[in-house]
């Protein structure tokens, strides 16, 4: 099943619902919260295809973390074993889904995560500043694994995910990305890797906050680097046992 965290996207979010339909898997909007005037829009894609295009609704915005913490729940609910993850906003290109799930059912029990290919839309401190927290995962995990973090086009098989999000707190906003899959490597699920095109459209909306996003993902940081240093041992075993 594909998740979409849908916040005010209502311009985008029925041209990535086409894309989604298209690759023939049903889709589970969850509203986080929208305005109104995206409510409606929502509504209106779950009613057009009710057999392949599912709503559900947060009572208040809470984060597009909190959105796929309740977006894997309800697929569990309705019998997925796996979750494509993709951005409702248009910098991921749908027709890429099949390549993400043929890459995840020859590997069933790792995450399938993107790593962005640019064109030249990209802004230049969001290209930037992705790395400061890319070389934050390579410490916190003692790896190379996880190539981009921050991409949210990626398939998570339910069997990891729901086991941890069940016993560990997970950023519920924009630092729900990183740290979801440094806990789950944490756990021993392999990462795999898989390029795909991200662009920026030009009329495109990012509910990114520069300072208060930058903040917080800071501060994930800096727990994931001190709960690294208590599984330290661990991940070293680890590391040399992938390495033999």
């Amino acid at each position: 099943m594909v998740a979409i965290p849908v916040y005010n996207h209502e311009h985008a979010v029925g041209a990535m619902v086409d894309g989604v339909l298209a690759s023939g898997v049903p889709c589970l909007l969850v509203d986080d919260g929208s305005r109104e005037s995206c409510a409606r829009v929502l509504r209106e894609l779950a009613a057009r295809d009710p057999q392949r295009v599912f709503l559900l609704r947060l009572a208040r915005n809470s984060g597009k973390g909190a959105a796929m913490l309740a977006g894997f729940r309800e697929a569990a609910r309705r019998g997925a074993s796996h979750v494509l993850q993709i951005d409702a906003d248009g910098q991921h290109d749908a027709s890429d889904i099949p390549r993400f799930l043929d890459e995840a059912r020859r590997a069933p029990d790792a995450v399938i995560c993107g790593a962005p290919v640019y064109d030249a839309s990209v802004p230049k401190g969001r290209l930037y500043g992705r790395y400061l927290t890319h070389v934050w995962v390579w410490i916190n995990t003692l790896s190379f694994a996880i190539r981009d973090s921050m991409c949210g086009f990626r398939v998570y098989p339910l069997a990891a995910v729901l086991p941890l999000i069940d016993a560990e707190p997970i950023g519920q906003r924009m630092d729900f990305d990183p740290e979801v899959l440094v806990r789950l490597h944490w756990r021993g699920v392999r990462v795999a890797n898989l390029e795909t095109p991200v662009r920026y459209p030009r009329d495109g909306i990012s509910h990114f906050d520069v300072w208060a996003d930058n903040v917080r993902i800071s501060r994930m940081h800096a727990r994931l680097f001190f709960g690294m240093l208590r599984r330290l041992p661990r991940l070293l075993a680890m590391r040399l046992g992938r390495g033999r």
